[in-house]
């Protein structure tokens, strides 16, 4: 199936960030998957299935765990613009689940880094995706976890 996002060309969830190190540098760290998944919130590890680095059409399983649940997803690059854009589509099986992008915009002295989500979940599988997750407000869990992740973020590419 191909993604389609329920809110159209509007995220479900955004935030940025203001970073001082360069927007190469930054992208790097996201798109090194063993770094993003240190980064993020649920998501505990990642590994490439096809490919093995960020270009279009690479896919990597994404491991998750939310207290004592735990799941896997499957996401394809759809875009990969070194210092610029990395986005991936997420499925679980055969079912679309979200699109993922992290946008860096060069600033004097750094970058600005904008991570967001788009809800492509069909509305059947919004109904049962709780009792896998143990996440009922999925946008909210996403808002706050995009918050953690790009404060991470920054304290990484900054420290180095």
């Amino acid at each position: 199936m191909a993604f389609r996002s329920r809110q159209g060309d509007s995220p479900s969830t955004a935030a940025t960030v203001h970073i001082d190190a360069d927007p190469q540098k930054v992208y790097a760290l996201v798109t090194d998957l063993a770094t993003l998944s240190a980064l993020a919130e649920e998501t505990v590890a990642m590994r490439w299935r096809k490919g093995e680095a960020a270009l279009p059409g690479a896919v990597f399983t994404g491991y998750n765990e939310n207290g004592n649940r735990s799941w896997s997803t499957t996401c394809t690059v759809t875009h990969a613009q070194p210092g610029r854009v990395f986005a991936f589509d997420v499925r679980y099986t055969l079912v679309p689940i979200a699109r993922w992008r992290y946008d860096f915009i060069p600033l004097d002295g750094g970058c600005r880094v904008t991570e967001a989500t788009w809800d492509g979940r069909p509305g059947w599988f919004r109904r049962i995706a709780p009792m896998a997750t143990g996440v009922r407000d999925r946008a909210g869990a996403n808002g706050e976890h995009i918050g953690l992740t790009l404060q991470r973020l920054k304290e990484r590419a900054e420290a180095t």
